[in-house]
């Protein structure tokens, strides 16, 4: 694949003697908005954990940029320019929304600023001095992604952006995203919600026990009966 930022080729990751990932091989192009699909439980935030040095996987090869990362520490992955949203957001409850930002802000030409996510996120900008814990479920989202942001980094690694959001605010969630993919920006999506990722994505991979058991483009995914239903939860005839 022609510019490609991260490829991950057969992958294994265990927990103990417990074996989470089966092989797992994707990759993604620069500008590229990647998704990984599946139910819970299948491996989605495991894949991520082993991209970020988290839970480094067994076997098998993490490429970002060329360079080998499967041994490298987390802040090691992460200075080499992977950023990540983390599930459940895990923002600094005690600090307020601009120590948050400026904790993990990493300046560079052009690059994000806090000006530029208050921008994008005007109601961050409005919060500024309220505690990471005074924010609601939306406010703190934006903040994990915000945060993310201000550390400029080449791949945006998001797991389940959408998880536990009203609606309305899974809506508002979806228009940044779809911001930050017309300003080119690389993003792993990994997302229970099949609708919302498909509505984003340029490529689709769905999960399944482990293991890909399914990679397209997502028109087609969504034309695909069988996987939507048997590995995704969506009813059929549901377009």
């Amino acid at each position: 694949m022609a510019d490609t930022l991260l490829e991950l080729t057969n992958v294994e990751t265990a927990y103990g003697r417990s074996q989470v990932l089966f092989g797992v091989s994707f990759a993604i192009a620069a500008g590229q908005m990647v998704t990984l699909m599946g139910r819970n439980g299948m491996g989605k935030t495991t894949t991520v954990r082993s991209i970020m040095g988290l839970t480094p996987a067994r076997s098998g090869s993490i490429r970002f940029r060329g360079e080998e990362i499967a041994a490298l520490a987390p802040y090691r992955i992460a200075q080499r320019g992977l950023g990540l949203v983390p599930e459940g957001r895990r923002i600094f409850p005690n600090l307020t929304v601009r120590e948050n930002l400026l904790a993990t802000a990493a300046p560079k030409p052009d690059g994000w600023t806090l000006d530029k996510v208050h921008a994008l996120f005007p109601r961050l900008a409005e919060r500024r001095h309220h505690g990471g814990n005074n924010l609601s479920g939306g406010e703190q989202q934006m903040l994990a992604i915000a945060r993310a942001l201000v550390a400029n980094p080449t791949l945006l690694v998001m797991d389940e952006p959408t998880e536990g959001l009203a609606p309305a605010v899974v809506a508002e969630v979806g228009r940044l995203i779809r911001q930050l993919r017309e300003d080119g920006i690389s993003v792993l999506l990994v997302e229970q919600n099949a609708a919302f990722a498909v509505d984003v994505a340029d490529v689709t991979h769905v999960m399944h026990q482990g293991t890909i058991v399914h990679s397209s483009a997502p028109e087609a995914l969504w034309k695909n009966e069988e996987i939507k239903t048997q590995y995704l939860g969506v009813p059929g005839g549901i377009a």
